[in-house]
Parts: C-alpha cells; sequence; structure tokens
C-alpha cells in the first residue's frame, strides 16, 4: 500500500514545473560581445517545493542573495534535466556566457553537469585566481566582464559560434571539435540537440501540435521527440503543451 510519503512524492513529481514557469525572469541583455544576457529574478517563499532545471549549453556566473549573505557561483552547462531545490526568499543575478566564451584557468570538462563556489573573501567579494573580486551586481555586470577580459581570465574563441553554424574553412574537423569542447565542455552535436528542443518547447507552448513540432524542428518522428523532451526539459509535450 502507498504509504503518505509515497503519495507525497507522487504529488511533487505530478506538479513539479520548470524554472521558466515558476520564476518571472527579466532580461537585461548586455553590450559585451562575450555575453549572451544577463537577468535577474526571485524565489517565492516556499521551502519545500522543487523545480526542473533543463539542460542548457552554455555557462553562466548567477549570484545568489539572502538575509543570510551573498554568495557567487559559476554554473556549468547542463546536458539533462534534473530536480533542484528553491531556495526561500532569495534574489538572482546572472551573466549568461555566449558560446566560445570562457576562462582558461577553468577547464570546460570539468563543469558540465556541475557548479563551482569561489572562497569568499568578505561579504561582498571572493577570490579568483589569488586575487579578490567585488560580487557583480546589474548595474556594473559588463563593468566585471571587462575586468574579466583584462586580467585574462575571461577569452572568446569566434571558431566556436562559426562552427555551430557550419561556417568554419580551414580547420579539420578534429581542430574544430576540438576548440569546440575547450571553450563549452560540449561537442557541436550535443549545443544542437539541446537548441532543438528548445525550439521545440518554444512551438508547444504556443499550441503547435506535437506531430507539427516534431517536423518543423527536424525529429525523426514523435517518439523521438518526447524522449529528447524528457532528457533535456524534463517533461514530455502534452505536460508542456499544458504549461507543466
Amino acid at each position: 500500500m502507498p504509504t503518505d510519503e509515497m503519495r507525497r512524492r507522487r504529488r511533487s513529481k505530478q506538479a513539479m514545473k520548470r524554472s521558466q514557469q515558476l520564476f518571472t525572469f527579466e532580461d537585461m541583455g548586455s553590450s559585451s560581445p562575450f555575453v549572451r544576457t544577463t537577468w535577474r529574478t526571485c524565489s517565492e517563499p516556499d521551502p519545500d517545493e522543487s523545480m526542473i532545471s533543463v539542460a542548457v549549453s552554455r555557462w553562466e556566473i548567477v549570484v545568489t542573495r539572502q538575509a543570510a549573505g551573498c554568495w557567487l557561483t559559476v554554473r556549468g552547462p547542463e546536458t539533462k534535466a534534473s530536480t533542484a531545490p528553491i531556495p526561500r526568499d532569495a534574489e538572482f543575478f546572472g551573466i549568461q556566457f555566449d558560446h566560445g566564451t570562457y576562462m582558461p584557468h577553468l577547464p570546460m570538462a570539468q563543469l558540465v553537469d556541475s557548479s563551482l563556489t569561489p572562497p569568499p573573501a568578505s561579504l561582498t567579494s571572493f577570490w579568483l585566481d589569488g586575487s579578490t573580486w567585488e560580487i557583480p551586481a546589474p548595474h556594473n555586470a559588463d563593468v566585471f566582464v571587462d575586468r574579466l577580459v583584462r586580467a585574462g581570465l575571461l577569452v572568446h574563441d569566434p571558431v566556436v559560434a562559426a562552427a555551430l553554424h557550419d561556417d568554419v574553412a580551414g580547420l579539420s574537423p578534429r581542430s574544430v571539435e576540438r576548440r569546440v569542447a575547450r571553450a563549452t565542455g560540449l561537442t557541436r552535436g550535443a549545443i544542437r540537440q539541446m537548441a532543438r528542443a528548445d525550439r521545440a518547447v518554444e512551438l508547444l507552448g504556443h499550441g503547435v501540435p506535437a506531430l507539427e513540432v516534431a517536423r518543423r524542428t527536424g525529429y525523426a518522428d514523435q517518439p523521438h521527440m518526447t524522449r529528447s523532451l524528457k532528457r533535456f526539459v524534463g517533461q514530455t509535450p502534452s505536460q508542456i503543451a499544458a504549461g507543466g
């Protein structure tokens, strides 16, 4: 017989939503060529609720602020959907970097499906590569990124973005894949699969029938799309279409 705990977990799993459904994200953009966007949001005061963290091919720096303090986390790419707790009464600010941007001293392969929290230097600063850095805020994100670039802690390989559009000449396929892996921790195939899943989610959210979505996004068939979305998004096409 199912126990109360089993019933609670079953209800929680059925009700679980993606972070994009639970949070209101403010996309603030960026003037830096190294950055895809900057964003901020805040959590609801519900310590018992969990969310689905979807797969993402870009890494980012996330600043979390709570009553207990403030800290910075480097979050690597995620290759599959996972379950994550929702922090209580927290504000978040993030800098999401473009494909090709990476930190030479921090191998991206080690950050895939993982994260790193640099040690704090004070209430408002942290240690990075032997130096003290002020924790960035929305108003000085581009200044923070520029400082990283000038210090040689952040670089950009233009070959990576070009490779994702098959616009690379003069380099062997092996060389291209090596540079993509160095900058992203992923293969071109994995990045494209995640992009295709993102596009499928967008179309399903706009009411496009699943069969048509599979055709438009290049899946072999609808079951193939379902397996992909369950892996990368943590939901089936019907759950996505219904709003989770």
